[in-house]
């Protein structure tokens, strides 16, 4: 017999968030449909662990639901019939509502065409069994589990099991998310499946960059990221995705260093760890096939470029001064990234001395000041102001009446 979530929706959902559903379960059955709760929440819910992403799936008509809905509780609706869904925010609360539907796959890699459908139709367009399950919300069934794929009898096992035999031919972004939620939950693939998996690898390239690059963003996000991707690349998705990337354990000490230094950090700092090592003709082809946004790719091109550089850091008697100057053009992402990718002790202090100190450096005159003692603008205001900023890094001045005395003693040497 099926399992009834009863006890643990109470347990774990707010008064606000019970009641919610509870009337909504009441006016779905008062209208003849079939109303869920679906995806991530259940399988957490079985798991004990935290997640308030509230997705409903509705049989018949999810946006006219919702409407109604929002009406009756005072909420407010944003409604897309294209597809069928519908976003509630009451209050503090945020729940998204799908109409039940069902999906056929044109050719691999081709985004689902869709039609309406029963709940059993939907859980079966899912990923996998443990994220295949729903709950009940009607008055007479709450909490009642539907689980036609054995999902709790996965989730008992820690097993991650695809739902049937073409599941990553008809969308390979899934290998991504198999071996992010074996990882996140200390699961192993089910045998077929990781069968399946290794057979069908090159499935990966009837995707989008864009795709690819989503599902290995998600990985970035996960608490451990280091290990999805040794687990991709163990079964030969990290290079089948770029032949460089790599996931071995050089990244697992980086990944780790990086959040000693910022928890948690940013996709530019992951992402540059994970391709310092790639030559620039590898960068390029990196960035161009996943798409990589504008700002993130100018961090990976930072990170390419600052390895060409990183040997002038280890010149003797570097003054503060150079050292800003070699540094000034990088994003200080990239910067991060070589200070824990370097293994020279020097380059290190080096790019956290900037980090931390040098890029922080200001003087306090400016132009105008410069103007009112008697200098024009034009070129030699700026070589003025740049050798300015050069002193006051070199701590040869350090405060504003010893800029004033400096530059008053270039104007004597000028006249």
């Amino acid at each position: 017999m099926a399992s009834n979530l009863a006890s643990q929706l109470n347990q774990r959902l707010s008064p606000e968030i019970r009641q919610l559903l509870r009337i909504a379960g009441e006016m779905a059955l008062e209208r003849g449909q079939g109303l869920y709760l679906v995806g991530g929440v259940v399988r957490d819910l079985l798991l004990e662990r935290a997640n308030l992403d509230l997705d409903l799936v509705v049989e018949r008509d999810a946006p006219q639901l919702a409407s109604l809905l929002a009406d009756r509780i005072g909420g407010k609706v944003v409604i897309h019939q294209r597809f069928g869904t519908a976003k509630l925010r009451h209050q503090n609360l945020t729940i998204d509502l799908a109409t039940a539907r069902a999906e056929t796959y044109s050719h691999p890699g081709a985004l689902p065409t869709v039609q309406p459908g029963s709940i059993t139709d939907d859980l079966a367009r899912r990923d996998f069994t443990i994220n295949a399950m729903a709950i009940r919300l009607d008055p007479d069934n709450f909490g009642q589990l539907v689980d036609p794929f054995q999902g709790e009898k996965d989730l008992a096992h820690k097993l991650i099991r695809v739902l049937h035999p073409r599941s990553f031919i008809d969308d390979a972004t899934r290998m991504l998310r198999a071996v992010r939620y074996e990882q996140r939950f200390d699961f192993r693939l089910e045998a077929t499946t990781e069968e399946l998996l290794k057979r069908d690898l090159s499935m990966i390239h009837t995707i989008s960059g864009d795709r690819i690059r989503h599902e290995l963003e998600l990985i970035f996000k996960e608490a451990r990221p280091e290990k999805p991707l040794r687990r991709a690349a163990e079964l030969g998705l990290l290079q089948e995705i770029h032949p460089a990337l790599k996931g071995n354990g050089w990244i697992t000490k980086a990944f780790e260093q990086a959040r000693s230094t910022a928890n948690p950090p940013s996709l530019g700092l992951y992402l540059s760890l994970a391709v310092h090592h790639f030559s620039q003709d590898e960068a390029e082809d990196f960035i161009i096939n996943l798409n990589i946004p504008k700002a993130t790719a100018r961090v990976i091109q930072d990170t390419i470029g600052l390895k060409e550089n990183l040997a002038s850091l280890e010149a003797p008697q570097l003054s503060p001064s150079a050292i800003y100057r070699l540094l000034q053009d990088y994003s200080p992402t990239s910067i991060s990234a070589w200070a824990i990718a370097s293994e020279s002790p020097l380059i290190q202090h080096r790019l956290h001395l900037y980090l931390d100190k040098l890029r922080y450096v200001k003087s306090s005159l400016h132009g105008q000041d410069l103007q009112d003692m008697g200098l024009p603008p034009g070129p030699r205001m700026g070589q003025m102001l740049k050798a300015l900023h050069e002193a006051k890094l070199d701590q040869k001045v350090k405060t504003r009446a010893e800029e004033v005395a400096l530059v008053r003693r270039w104007f004597l040497q000028e006249e």
